[in-house]
């Protein structure tokens, strides 16, 4: 697939933080439980923390218990892309970035409850939060 934001390895690992290159553009996971925005609650958005596309409102984020922040839909369909992984012997499914490629997390189909059923997985280091003005 081709991305609107096209930038080499060194350009990446110039503008990321070892541990958000790792995550993003290596499809890493950070450790449940330690990402800052795990409990944010204020109202907001979520962009992509390597390029700023928007990706979640914060009304559409839940508590699913997973460790990671979790949403039940993105701000539009085509925000996201979703790429079948196969990796650890098992079938998931990848979020990435659709303006730069980078890796966010994984969405399941176990959001009960939610008007989706769906659960974004994402990972704090993959986001940036922006809350709404008062």
């Amino acid at each position: 697939m081709t991305y609107a934001v096209d930038k080499s390895d060194e350009q990446w690992r110039a503008e990321l933080s070892p541990e958000q290159y790792a995550v993003l553009r290596e499809a890493g996971t950070e450790r449940p439980w330690t990402g800052e925005l795990l409990d944010e609650s204020r109202a907001g958005l979520y962009t992509c923390a390597a390029c700023g596309a928007e990706l979640f409102q914060s009304g559409t984020k839940f508590d699913s218990h997973c460790g990671w922040p979790s949403f039940y839909e993105s701000v539009r369909p085509e925000a996201v892309e979703l790429i079948e992984d196969t990796s650890h012997g098992m079938v998931r499914t990848e979020v990435r970035c659709a303006n730069c490629g980078s890796h966010l997390g994984h969405v399941f189909p176990d959001g009960f409850g939610t008007p989706t059923g769906d659960r974004y997985c994402m990972n704090s280091l993959s986001l940036q939060f922006t809350p709404d003005e008062a």
